[in-house]
């Protein structure tokens, strides 16, 4: 039987998870690594522990599905997203901690970005908002502040990545004398996306922008597909060479583990936040409603599987690791809300309202709706499509007849408005590019007919369903929910020839449930505006 390993590397832990070639779970691992705060707004990685872990997690996911490595047709690395790590290119040695997506350093550098004039720049050619989220803004700060950090990168001795590129440069190559020369400093598109630094029109970097960050282009890692063999990871790593065939950032993976391949297809993944995607097809939209635009995972049709190449040999540079292959880039609009099962966590362990995150369905049931009660849990501010950080969090409509269960179901309720409030943003910019396509003689067909879901959180029948009732088209569950390593599996065996087209994975997915709208559109529209006015309430100085 043909497996596939997928590298799952996340904010808070490594992950590792086997699939079969028909997509279903083999053997999983997991294991958490340390969070490290310097100073307020500031949050980073031990680069080493990130690759400890995650090394770790794919030796004992190999030994829980009782397979060996030579069994693996293919690895795919799936990744957070923005996560800054620069290292010496001689040693292997990380340079500085990795700056986390969190971290809110550079806003005083995207602030002086912003008074230039520049937001329009920036947003035209990366489809992103300026803000210290993304990686440029965190790799200038690195080069710095870290001593001896830019003379060294101007030399061409450092090199930078997101979690991806250093996962795979360990993979390849590692901190050894003996293999360092055949590590692959490499990252897929949909992680370039995330830089400030990616003409995502064109899929190279962009040398005005690098300009601007002051970033000198001998840092960077070479621009790939999606799914395209990477290099082939160290035998002595998990006992055989395996091809890296697929790699994507957290989000579009798991966008690409949903099948939604074509333009109008959404996902919405329920963790801690909600990551709304919606696939633009090869369209490049700027939003006017609060989100942003970034590329999707993307296949490259024009290259031959890769399955059987031979791994690098010495100091021989391998056919992969040149200039990438001009292919057609395809795009997505996003919108991140910040607090979204965090506010179960929340219940539990702030009100104290309930002993365990399960229970919280139950206690909501109790009540047959919220009661009027309105929770905007807008604990660090609000993100799309509003970007108010000033926000805090709020419960209004509070009577004497309120109780803990009428917030616990407003709590649950406003993981499903937030999320409608994002596809109500994605539907108003599909209008009107639909309207400009009109206008200019073309079509559009990115009308959201249904919505599929992921993440912890989608299992909760009560959510889902409130969920569908606010928007009105189906929510759909598949069999699988861990959709964002699958995603990074089947990039990798597209690569590798075990899948032949995307129509043979959009056959491959199945639905597990799908939650049909019973509310009436009127009603729907109510609670619509009684959301936002509550947002209103939670946003007003």
């Amino acid at each position: 039987m043909t497996y596939l390993l997928a590298l799952d590397q996340g904010t808070s832990s490594s992950r590792s998870i086997v699939f079969d070639a028909q997509g279903r779970i083999a053997a999983m691992a997991q294991r958490e690594f340390r969070q490290i705060y310097p100073q307020p707004g500031w949050v980073e990685h031990d680069p080493m522990e990130i690759w400890a872990t995650q090394l770790a997690t794919a030796k004992e996911a190999l030994a829980k599905a009782g397979i060996a490595a030579s069994d693996v047709a293919s690895i795919g690395i799936t990744n957070q997203r923005e996560t800054t790590l620069v290292w010496n290119r001689a040693t292997g040695e990380p340079l500085y901690n990795a700056i986390v997506w969190q971290d809110r350093r550079a806003e005083p550098t995207c602030a002086a970005l912003r008074a230039r004039g520049l937001e329009a720049t920036f947003r035209d050619k990366t489809g992103l908002i300026l803000d210290a989220y993304f990686s440029g803004t965190k790799l200038q700060w690195i080069l710095d502040h870290v001593n001896g950090a830019r003379a060294a990168a101007l030399r061409g001795e450092l090199a930078f990545g997101t979690v991806d590129t250093w996962l795979m440069w360990q993979l390849t190559g590692g901190t050894e004398a003996s293999t360092r020369r055949d590590a692959v400093h490499a990252t897929d598109v949909s992680n370039a996306s995330r830089t400030l630094m990616l003409n995502v029109r064109t899929n190279q970097w962009d040398a005005e922008l690098l300009k601007l960050l002051d970033v000198p282009p001998e840092v960077l890692p070479s621009v790939h597909p999606s799914s395209h063999v990477y290099g082939h990871t160290r035998k002595e790593l998990l006992g055989a060479a395996i091809p890296i065939g697929g790699v994507a950032g957290d989000q579009q993976s798991a966008l690409f583990g949903q099948a939604c391949f074509k333009a109008g297809l959404a996902k919405n993944t329920y963790g801690t936040g909600c990551f709304m995607l919606m696939h633009t097809g090869e369209r490049f939209q700027t939003s006017q409603n609060g989100l942003i635009t970034t590329s999707a995972a993307q296949p490259n049709v024009m290259e031959p599987p890769r399955r059987d190449a031979p791994p690098p040999q010495g100091g021989a540079k391998p056919a992969w690791d040149g200039p990438a292959p001009a292919w057609t880039p395809e795009y997505a609009l996003e919108g991140s809300v910040f607090i979204g099962g965090a506010v179960v966590q929340w219940l539990r362990d702030g009100l104290q309202a309930i002993k365990g995150s399960g229970e919280v369905q139950t206690l909501a049931e109790s009540v047959p709706d919220s009661g009027g009660v309105m929770f905007v849990p807008a604990f660090t501010g609000l993100g799309a499509p509003y970007w108010k950080p000033q926000a805090r969090g709020a419960i209004v409509g509070l009577t004497r007849g309120s109780t803990v269960a009428h917030i616990a179901r407003a709590a649950l309720e406003s993981i499903a408005f937030q999320s409608a409030a994002l596809l109500q943003a994605m539907g108003r910019d599909a209008l009107a590019a639909g309207s400009s396509a009109q206008a200019g003689g073309g079509s559009s067909s990115l009308g959201v007919t249904e919505l599929r879901v992921d993440g912890g959180a989608c299992v909760n029948d009560l959510l889902m369903q409130f969920q569908a009732d606010l928007l009105g088209i189906p929510v759909v569950r598949p069999k699988v929910i861990e959709t964002t390593a699958l995603g990074a599996a089947y990039l990798a065996g597209l690569s590798c020839g075990v899948y032949s087209n995307l129509d043979q994975l959009s056959a491959q997915w199945q639905v597990e449930r799908r939650f049909h709208p019973t509310m009436s559109r009127e009603r729907a529209a109510d609670l619509m505006a009684g959301w936002e006015k509550a947002v209103r309430q939670a946003v007003a100085e």
